[in-house]
């Protein structure tokens, strides 16, 4: 959803908030694609600081659904975003990237709330979601998922070194 800023412009110390439906389906990030279990609507309040910056704050909730870790099981993860920013609309596109401060959700006097929210969720996500802390994962042999019970494989851990003997016995194996 894209804000028009150009009304908190006309005047110093001027502040406006809006509450805007979130309008992303699923966030795309580094380890892929979640979908959108539910969200919140999100608040933007936008005050004018004067020589042209802007003080943005405001936040949301988001819940994602995400595999776990280790199961691959659904797990809905909710995350509670707060955002506090300073945006200098002096600044041009190539000032912010070399401050490291790209701002990919401004563009000339528009924000996007989607945008913001995602690069939020980007910083606040944890390295990895578990459906239960004590979660067992799934076999590495037949991929049967060790929370429901036991597979029954051979899971014995073998000394590396004998490994080219044992594949010489599984070729004069006989069916």
């Amino acid at each position: 959803m894209l804000i028009n800023l150009s009304e908190v412009f006309t005047l110093e110390g001027k502040e406006r908030t809006w509450t805007v439906p979130l309008e992303m389906r699923s966030y795309e990030g580094a380890d892929g694609k979640y979908p959108v279990a539910s969200s919140e609507p999100v608040t933007v309040t936008v005050k004018n600081l004067g020589n042209r910056k802007l003080a943005l704050t405001g936040g949301t909730k988001v819940t994602l659904t995400i595999p776990c870790a280790r199961c691959l099981e659904p797990v809905e993860y909710t995350c509670e975003i707060d955002f506090d920013q300073e945006l200098d609309m002096s600044s041009s596109d190539d000032d912010r990237v070399k401050d490291l401060d790209e701002q990919s959700y401004l563009t000339g006097y528009n924000l996007d709330a989607d945008r913001l929210v995602c690069n939020e969720l980007s910083l606040n996500l944890p390295m990895k979601v578990l459906c239960k802390e004590d979660c067992k994962g799934i076999c590495n042999r037949c991929g049967a998922n060790l929370n429901y019970g036991t597979c029954g494989c051979d899971t014995r851990s073998l000394d590396p070194r004998m490994a080219v003997i044992q594949d010489i016995f599984k070729q004069f194996k006989e069916v």
